[in-house]
C-alpha cells in the first residue's frame, strides 16, 4: 500500500489553484470532470502522490451523491479536506476483508487521455474521514502524481484525528506516512516535503 492523495473540497477551481500557489508555492494543472459525480479537479502533483482539488460542476448530478454533496458544502474560497486516498495492488483483498464494493472509475484529460480506475470505500471514508478508501489504478493509466506542468515537494504525510485501532483494523500492515490522534474524526493537516523546509498545512 502507498499513500496516494489528499481530496481537497473547494468553492472554485481557479481561486483554490491561486491560493495554494499563493500561499504554499505548489502550482496546479487542470485535471477534468468526474461523470458520474457531478464535479471536477485539479492536481497539485507531487511525484508519487498527488493533492486532488474539487469542486462541484453539475450541482444536479452532485446533489444525488454523498461525495458530490460534501463537496458542494465548501463554498466560496474556502477549503477543506474531505478524504485521503490509499493506493494498492491488492485492491480485491482489501475490498474483501473490509465489506466493501468495488466500483470503477474514469475521467478524461483536457488533452484527451482518459484516465480508469477501480476503488473501494469511498462512501465509508465521506463517513469517517480518518479512514482512507482505496484505489487500484489501470494498467497504462498514467499516475496523477507524476502530470507535467508543475513541480511540487515530492513527500506527503498526512496528519488525522479519529480512532487509532479502527484505522489499523482498516489498513492491516502497513509503514504509510500518516499520523493519527484522538478526536473528531478528520484529515487534521498535510506536511510537504521533508526536513527544515517542509511545509505543515493545518486545518481546523
Amino acid at each position: 500500500m502507498e499513500l496516494d492523495h489528499v481530496v481537497i473540497a473547494v468553492g472554485d477551481l481557479d481561486a483554490a489553484a491561486r491560493s495554494f500557489a499563493d500561499r504554499y508555492g505548489l502550482d496546479s494543472v487542470e485535471g477534468g470532470r468526474h461523470p458520474t459525480l457531478g464535479t471536477g479537479n485539479r492536481i497539485v502533483p507531487l511525484g508519487d502522490a498527488y493533492l486532488e482539488l474539487v469542486a462541484v460542476v453539475d450541482e444536479e448530478l452532485a446533489s444525488q451523491n454523498e461525495f458530490g454533496r460534501t463537496v458542494g458544502s465548501v463554498r466560496g474560497p474556502a477549503f477543506r479536506p474531505i478524504c485521503w486516498v490509499v493506493r494498492s495492488h491488492e485492491l480485491d483483498e482489501l475490498a474483501q476483508r473490509n465489506g466493501l464494493a468495488v466500483t470503477d472509475g474514469s475521467r478524461a484529460t483536457p488533452d484527451g487521455r482518459v484516465l480508469r480506475w477501480r476503488m473501494a470505500g469511498l462512501e465509508r471514508a465521506m463517513a469517517e474521514p480518518f479512514l482512507p478508501f482505496f484505489i487500484e489504478w489501470a494498467p497504462g493509466t498514467p499516475h496523477p502524481g507524476r502530470e507535467p506542468g508543475a513541480d511540487g515537494p515530492g513527500r506527503l504525510e498526512v496528519r488525522l484525528r479519529g480512532d487509532a485501532v479502527r484505522l489499523g483494523s482498516w489498513l492491516g500492515d502497513h509503514d504509510l506516512p500518516v499520523t493519527i490522534e484522538e478526536g473528531e474524526p478528520a484529515v487534521a493537516g498535510i506536511v510537504l516535503g521533508a526536513g527544515p523546509e517542509s511545509t505543515v498545512v493545518e486545518f481546523p
